[in-house]
């Protein structure tokens, strides 16, 4: 089955630009398009996307705002890839924060925003890994947020559960961390939905994001 995929943003051209590049590829489909976040719950609800790729910068509804009412409100909601002008940009952490599972660049070559979808449809990976260690050091308040370290705190990650973190962190993938520490790749699964659970978050981005923002992991 091809990765679906919904494009948000308000300027058409962009849209269009996407469309052409994601339906060159066999295995992906643009299910429909929307020009701002305000369409971006009913849209999820009639064609079920398995990615939204939206901009973050939006008039009626920016994609940070869109991004929180689509994981409260949808069950089972699509992976969110939030695409941008300006990669250091505190939008874009905030819609990290909020949920989203990564973000690609509007000025992107053809292969990477097709990388990206893939990637984030997959979930195994971190999409851009030093840029969101960068955008950490930048925006996130390190070992000063008390509510992401009593997070960390009350998660009670084991020694392995807390390397794993690490190296997702580092944004190597499923089959990466296997081979570090010589395990099967079922086992680091295994792991991975452990730390997701305990930490309540909603994926490895989100994870990641608290493991730099309690001071677990060192952004910089």
């Amino acid at each position: 089955m091809p990765v679906t995929v919904l494009l948000v943003d308000d300027e058409p051209l962009v849209r269009a630009g996407l469309r052409a590049v994601l339906e060159a590829q066999p295995d992906i489909e643009v299910a429909g398009e929307a020009a701002d976040g305000a369409a971006v719950i009913p849209l999820v609800r009639k064609l079920r996307p398995d990615v939204v790729a939206m901009d973050v910068r939006m008039p009626l509804l920016d994609g940070i705002e869109a991004t929180r009412a689509l994981l409260r409100t949808v069950p089972d909601p699509p992976k969110i890839l939030v695409v941008t002008t300006f990669e250091n940009d505190e939008y874009v952490y905030e819609a990290l924060r909020a949920g989203a599972d990564g973000f690609l660049l509007k000025r992107a070559r053809p292969a990477e925003i097709v990388h990206a979808v893939r990637l984030i449809a997959e979930g195994e990976s971190l999409l851009f890994p030093a840029s969101v260690r960068q955008l950490a050091a930048e925006y996130g308040e390190g070992s000063g947020n008390r509510a992401a370290r009593a997070g960390l705190e009350r998660a009670r990650l084991t020694e392995r559960e807390g390397e794993v973190l690490r190296l997702m962190a580092r944004g190597l993938s499923n089959a990466e961390i296997a081979a570090r520490l010589v395990v099967g790749t079922e086992t680091v699964k295994s792991h991975v939905s452990a730390v997701l659970a305990k930490l309540g978050a909603r994926d490895r981005t989100q994870a990641v994001i608290t493991a730099y923002e309690s001071g677990f992991v060192a952004p910089g």
